[in-house]
């Protein structure tokens, strides 16, 4: 059976060779890119399974390159994690919120490095099987379209990024129901992704600001619930 196919995008040689040969010892497939560019057009020829972007490059930082995808057809729903040395909150935030999957941090050891690869990958087909044949959720006057990755309010379409989409999407399954802030992390970025504090208030905050205010309910130092 054959591996799944892994593009690497990062400017540094050295990174490329390191996390091509751990990768390929595991018997993936793995394509290579040095910039944010290059990046762009290989993930277009190639079609990979999942993508791994450094955040700083040239031409084309991992952030930009990771918004541009997402707007893709075809890759709305490709694993992306993003690998950089820099753990600042702000691009940890920057990089999930325009649907980056994971994020992994340098320096890099290899078997955890394939650990969170494999999780990722485990997680996707998790979700594939788990997915309900219905295209569409109605509650209220919103309509989410899990195929289009929309929300239509009133018909109006709105446009959500990755992980805000899934967010609701999550809130939405059992309306009433108080999901706390480490269910939430756990269904939609994944146990084994390590994300900051601020990380799913700053989604909420988005998706309260694209959806209306009086849909998904604070429970102080518990979680979230969504109401209609």
């Amino acid at each position: 059976m054959a591996k799944e196919k892994i593009l690497i995008v990062d400017d540094e040689p050295d990174i490329l060779e390191f996390l091509t040969y751990n990768l390929e010892k595991e018997g993936f497939d793995v394509v290579q890119a040095s910039n944010g560019a290059d990046g762009l057009a290989a993930a277009k020829k190639h079609k990979p399974d999942l993508i791994v972007l450094d955040i700083m490059m040239p031409e084309m930082d991992g952030v930009e390159l990771c918004r541009q995808l997402r707007t893709t057809p075809g890759f709305e729903n490709v694993l992306i994690a993003f690998l950089t040395a820099r753990e600042e909150d702000y691009s940890q935030i920057a990089a999930l919120d325009v649907g980056g999957d994971d994020y992994i941090t340098k320096p890099i050891r290899p078997r955890v490095f394939i650990s969170r690869i494999n999780a990722l990958l485990r997680r996707q087909t998790r979700s594939g099987k788990e997915e309900d044949s219905s295209n569409q959720i109605k509650v209220g006057n919103l309509i989410i379209d899990l195929e289009q990755f929309l929300v239509f309010k009133d018909e109006q379409a709105i446009e959500l990024a990755k992980k805000e989409f899934e967010l609701l999407n999550l809130l939405v399954s059992k309306p009433g129901k108080v999901f706390t802030r480490e269910e939430i992390f756990n269904k939609v970025w994944g146990a084994d992704v390590i994300v900051g504090n601020r990380t799913i208030d700053v989604h909420i905050r988005k998706v309260r600001e694209k959806i209306g205010d009086g849909y998904i309910k604070t429970i102080k130092g518990i979680g979230y619930k969504f109401e209609f």
